[in-house]
């Protein structure tokens, strides 16, 4: 008989997320900052989201092997709080380095290395909570979560405008230069984060693999690892599945190349070729009776996930393509439509960018304080319902900026967005992490990161082109794009099983 884990303290919960507001902090100064610099570095505005793409990629690849890594790790510091330590400590010297770049391709490759870092802390925390808490406490975990990433990511949005307008520090630069007041506040965020994922790593002692075990049901995990043991010998199906989108990748591509679009539109379809390719190779991989390895491992972990995972996946894909919409767009979008230049020397252009880091600030101030008020509103109606109304909610507020010319006013939709946030943390995990086996949480929590990496490769491939060529280079309708999505993923919430 299994035995139930023990609830842990309000404190026990706070220690073991606390490292989620360094982790916040660096991402948080990685998103309200990083297309400033592009655009400081002379990075043409249409091709932005081509260069941002490097973040999702590294996700892509680095949250599955990691996540596959963490399910079998176990040191003298534990099961996950060792690739929170090592993301903590690459992350620290990328966030050094960033505001530094001589030049954009650096910029692009820092950014690369700095997601992948973060990435690599990151992926781990999420299946820490399935780890350690109880079904009763899952909320609560993510929305402590919720809770730090929106505390550190207000104060990381902030640095820039208060050095600036309370320390006096310097908002400009030479042409081709990043503003000291960017560049302390990357130095700050560095050591921040470094000094919180230790505080987690230190105060928070995992359950060994053999209390895991005393958790699980024997006779569910026997049927989980026969189930496994068939689908990861199963080659057919990877075959089918690989063919399909190879197919389709290289037709979508030759459609494109037949009406002549962006190069950067093509990412998308090549991709979907590359995906199906990898299935093929897995395939051949099993058939070839090389079935002991992290690869096959992952990709048959991704071709059998549970129905919960792949409704919510959905609506994953439709929030994280507004969310990427609004990182990329919103300094362009603001600095033109409301200040009236994309002059990146000028001075009302970098004010323009520091009021950007304050409205991120908003929102994500608004997200730790909606993260605890989401638990009661979950109790009094359900997880899918909350998610639906936060959702909504924000699509609306995202769309509304473009009817705002006034900066202060901007204040206000960035209220509602901070509500998405918060339950876009929270809500997705809380309803999967009941549908998880437990001896897999980490790689189906990177493989879940599938379904935020891939609408930010599509909002990366097609956002530039669809503002050139329909709206004439005005990045604030990138906005209401994304708005309009994450509306529809607040529908489809509705269609949604939260089996716990």
């Amino acid at each position: 008989m299994k035995k139930e884990k023990k609830a842990l303290s309000f404190w026990q919960i706070w220690n073991m997320s606390f490292g989620f507001f360094g982790i916040q902090f660096g991402f948080a100064l990685q998103n309200a900052n990083v297309s400033r610099i592009f655009q400081t570095l002379d990075a043409d505005v249409s091709k932005i989201a081509l260069y941002w793409l490097a973040a999702p990629v590294t996700g892509l690849i680095v949250q599955p092997i990691i996540g596959h890594l963490s399910d079998n790790t176990w040191t003298r510091l534990g099961r996950r709080r060792p690739y929170f330590l090592l993301g903590a400590l690459l992350a620290s010297i990328a966030l050094l380095i960033m505001p530094n770049s001589p030049a954009l391709w650096i910029a692009v490759g820092m950014l690369w290395i700095m997601d992948a870092s973060i990435n690599i802390s990151m992926e781990p925390f999420r299946a820490f909570v399935g780890d350690m808490l109880p079904s009763k406490q899952r909320t609560l975990g993510f929305s402590m979560q919720s809770f730090f990433i929106g505390t550190g990511a207000i104060i990381a949005s902030f640095l820039p405008y208060v050095f600036t307008k309370w320390l006096n520090i310097a908002n400009t630069a030479p042409e081709g230069e990043i503003p000291l007041s960017v560049r302390l506040s990357f130095y700050i965020g560095g050591a921040v984060f470094l000094a919180s994922v230790l505080w987690t790593v230190f105060s928070t002692k995992e359950y060994t693999p053999e209390e895991l075990a005393e958790f699980q049901d024997n006779e569910i995990l026997k049927e989980q690892e026969a189930e496994q043991e068939k689908n990861i010998k199963n080659s057919k199906g990877d075959f089918k599945i690989g063919s399909i989108f190879f197919i389709a990748g290289l037709v979508i591509t030759l459609i494109l190349k037949y009406i002549q679009v962006d190069k950067e539109v093509y990412i998308f379809s090549l991709g979907l070729s590359l995906f199906g390719l990898l299935e093929i190779i897995s395939g051949w991989l099993k058939k070839s009776g090389k079935t002991r390895n992290g690869f096959v491992a992952v990709i048959s972990d991704f071709n059998t996930m549970p129905s919960t995972m792949k409704q919510l996946a959905i609506v994953q894909f439709f929030s994280w393509f507004a969310l990427f919409a609004m990182w990329i767009y919103t300094t362009a979008g603001v600095t033109s439509h409301v200040y009236g230049t994309s002059d990146t020397t000028s001075a009302i252009y970098n004010d323009g960018a520091n009021w950007v880091g304050i409205c991120f600030g908003i929102y994500n101030g608004f997200a730790a304080l909606f993260a605890f008020w989401l638990i009661y509103f979950a109790k009094i109606t359900n997880r899918k319902i909350t998610h639906s109304v936060s959702l909504i909610v924000g699509g609306i507020s995202l769309a509304s900026i473009y009817l705002i010319t006034n900066p202060t006013l901007l204040l206000l939709p960035f209220v509602g967005i901070g509500l998405a946030w918060a339950s876009i943390l929270a809500m997705p995990y809380a309803m999967l992490t009941g549908s998880l086996p437990p001896q897999k949480m980490g790689v189906y929590m990177g493989i879940f990161n599938f379904f935020i990496v891939i609408p930010q490769i599509l909002a990366a491939s097609i956002l530039g082109f669809i503002v050139k060529s329909a709206f004439n280079n005005h990045p604030v309708y990138a906005l209401i794009i994304g708005g309009i999505s994450m509306i529809i993923a607040g529908i489809l919430v509705v269609f949604v099983k939260d089996r716990d």
